[in-house]
């Protein structure tokens, strides 16, 4: 490993896109999956990556979930981050797929809050018509 890896994601060198980088990998995903979960185009979570631009508040939140890192992490640097293990200590098999799953659920469920979210808004909007 160059020096250069060891530092990439230090707090004064590491750019937001390379905090998104670094998640997507450590959660194993590649950039095309990374987008078809999120639903954007595979340009658009390049253009993150390279820093190039920034998602919106919802995709920001949703890619929190979905690599299992604060949003805080993402932005700043500063907060919970990925967990990267070494190559010496493996995952085992049962343990990635449980956590696979786990991420999964958690964007399943930001999907349904969103859902939530915004049925509110319209029976509020509703309501105030009436």
């Amino acid at each position: 490993m160059s020096d250069h890896d060891e530092t990439y994601f230090g707090n004064e060198s590491a750019t937001f896109g390379d905090r998104v980088t670094a998640a997507r990998e450590a959660a194993a995903l590649s950039d095309e999956n990374f987008a078809r979960k999120l639903g954007v185009k595979l340009k658009t979570v390049q253009s993150w990556e390279q820093d190039l631009g920034e998602p919106r508040a919802n995709k920001l939140q949703m890619m929190a979930g979905m690599l299992n890192v604060s949003m805080r992490w993402l932005l700043t640097g500063e907060g919970d981050g990925p967990v990267v293990l070494s190559e010496a200590e493996p995952m085992p098999g049962d343990l990635a797929e449980l956590l696979a799953d786990l991420r999964r659920s958690r964007a399943d469920m930001k999907k349904m809050t969103d859902n939530l979210a915004r049925m509110e808004a319209r029976v509020q909007a509703m309501v105030a018509k009436a």
